[in-house]
């Protein structure tokens, strides 16, 4: 008789020791004792034949055999998700879960407002919102939903292209009360500008369309757009937002708008699979309707 395949729980407790690093914060993650996760890792490298960790200093260490089996496992933790997701909506009725993935920025302050008015007209919805710069897939159902700033390029996706959203610099008055307010482009070079820590497609673009902008010098530079927008919202000086999102601090100047203007596209789009699922399509077509709304000229 051949060995029965391992259970899938087995490959959710490998996920996590992978993401945690250690046995008992996997634990702790998962709700489990640490004696029933160990059992579950020796059962799995039993099953499959070969060892997933070793110890070390910094914590469990997974083996390359490890390495390679992690996309796959992460392709099953989020078919598993899909599947609860699906089920909590069978049916007519506007209900369930539906996944959304936007990045840092739209995700934090353009799609609450958005899904609360959702959540109003249909009270049986409910919301995962994955904020990440990252392109999540699809197909592979990390995300029913995904608002995208570059186009996508998959397949069997239901895509629709809303229009753009203006990128413009930006400070609070307080700091060009004592800053001044530069006239011309060049004068940024006194100023102090608020930047990306590392090289991004966003900032080649910006390199390519604005002359002078790789001469730049950032006083505080990170990697989170809502790092940076706060950073603009509390005066510590000059940074790059959108336009729809500063109008809505009366204390926020835009600058030099005819120097400086970058536009973004905007995509929505889901899984072709999904588009007849009526909280899926309800969220697709609120979330057009919302960003519709935040993307027309004030």
């Amino acid at each position: 008789m051949s060995e029965p395949d391992p259970d899938w729980s087995l490959y959710r407790s490998f996920l996590a020791v992978l993401r945690e690093k250690s046995l008992s914060a996997a634990a702790r993650a998962l709700n489990l004792t640490q004696p029933t996760l160990a059992r579950h890792i020796d059962a799995l490298e039993a099953a499959l034949g070969f060892e997933l960790f070793t110890r070390s200093q910094q914590g469990l260490l997974p083996t390359e055999a490890a390495l390679e089996l992690a996309p796959l496992a992460e392709s099953l933790a989020a078919n598993a998700m899909a599947i609860l997701r699906t089920a909590s909506g069978l049916g007519r009725a506007v209900k369930g879960t539906v996944r959304v993935s936007a990045s840092e920025i739209v995700g934090a302050e353009i799609l609450p407002p958005i899904l609360a008015g959702l959540r109003r007209r249909h009270p049986a919805l409910e919301f995962e919102l994955v904020l990440s710069n990252a392109v999540d897939n699809l197909l592979r159902r990390d995300a029913d939903i995904a608002v995208r700033m570059v186009e996508p390029a998959q397949e069997a996706l239901v895509v629709r292209r809303l229009g753009s959203v203006t990128l413009g610099l930006h400070a609070h008055r307080d700091y060009l009360a004592h800053a001044g307010t530069p006239s011309a482009f060049a004068d940024l070079a006194g100023h102090s500008l608020i930047g990306f820590d590392r090289e991004t497609p966003a900032l080649r673009a910006l390199r390519g369309r604005v002359p002078g902008a790789d001469r730049l010098h950032y006083c505080l530079r990170a990697d989170s757009d809502v790092a940076q927008w706060r950073a603009i919202e509390t005066g510590f000086g000059i940074g790059i937002c959108q336009t729809g999102l500063a109008r809505r601090n009366p204390n926020l100047v835009h600058l030099l708008p005819d120097a400086f203007a970058l536009k973004l596209g905007v995509w929505l789009a889901m899984h072709e699979n999904l588009r007849a699922t009526p909280r899926c399509r309800a969220v697709f077509d609120g979330l057009a309707a919302g960003l519709l709304a935040y993307m027309a000229p004030a």
